[in-house]
């Protein structure tokens, strides 16, 4: 992975899961990370941990809702690290329900952290990327971004959000900007998401697919492979998902 060695990669939503376990594995082949999220505590423990371990990490709490935030987060890594070369959007919330119990308050959180949060990374970043004339933004999907599941209605929006989104962005600043622009895609993970959903009617689909679910180990390789890219390669979409896993 010669291609990750001395990157700067910022990444959302990193105090656990996805986010926490790629910084790390990034981090041991290389690269500079800027970890990002809400929870202060485990953001100083996951660095203490990768510098600890001869990594080089740095973080800044960000709620990547709020748009000043998101580009105080981009602006901290240019000045720590003197530019940006990767942004991993994986900040994300992912809260099942029926339709029929109209979790109204949990569709705006779901819009507002994954697709307004992975657009003011985007707004952020980009400029940057354009003046340096290559880049990387990786977004973090879903295997319901692909497919739709029971319990997964605003959810899955959310996530075909995202792949229209980097596919408009690939279209549009690729060719033209040498940015590339991927989309990774996970399937049942083992983390605690389970845990943060309240609808009780979606039990039964949590229970079936925590069976067949995967480490977020499998997934931070898959975007570690995305970020080893050179730069005249892109990977599109990646998708990552447990053998046994329908969709």
């Amino acid at each position: 992975m010669s291609n990750i060695k001395g990157k700067v990669v910022v990444i959302t939503g990193a105090s656990s899961g996805i986010g926490e376990n790629a910084a790390k594995y990034l981090a041991e082949n290389g690269a500079k990370v800027v970890i990002a999220a809400r929870s202060e505590g485990k953001l100083q423990d996951i660095v203490e941990e990768i510098n600890s371990e001869n990594g080089t990490a740095a973080y800044k709490v960000t709620d990547v809702t709020d748009e000043k935030n998101v580009e105080a987060l981009i602006d901290f890594a240019i000045d720590k690290f003197g530019h940006v070369d990767t942004l991993i959007n994986g900040a994300g919330q992912m809260l099942f329900s029926m339709w029929e119990n109209t979790r109204v308050d949990e569709w705006e959180n779901m819009i507002d952290l994954n697709i307004k949060g992975t657009l003011y990374g985007i707004a952020a970043v980009l400029p940057h990327m354009k003046e340096r004339g290559k880049g990387q933004i990786i977004n973090v999907g879903s295997i319901a971004g692909h497919a739709v599941g029971e319990g997964h209605g605003v959810y899955s929006s959310t996530k075909y959000a995202i792949k229209a989104i980097t596919e408009s962005l690939r279209k549009e600043v690729s060719v033209k900007h040498g940015i590339q622009a991927a989309l990774v895609s996970p399937g049942v993970i083992s983390t605690n998401w389970q845990d943060s959903v309240t609808d009780q009617d979606v039990k039964g689909v949590l229970d079936n697919m925590k069976e067949v679910a995967i480490d977020t180990s499998h997934v931070s390789k898959a975007i570690a492979f995305v970020v080893d890219q050179p730069s005249d390669v892109m990977i599109n979409d990646v998708i990552v998902t447990p053998t046994h896993q329908e969709w």
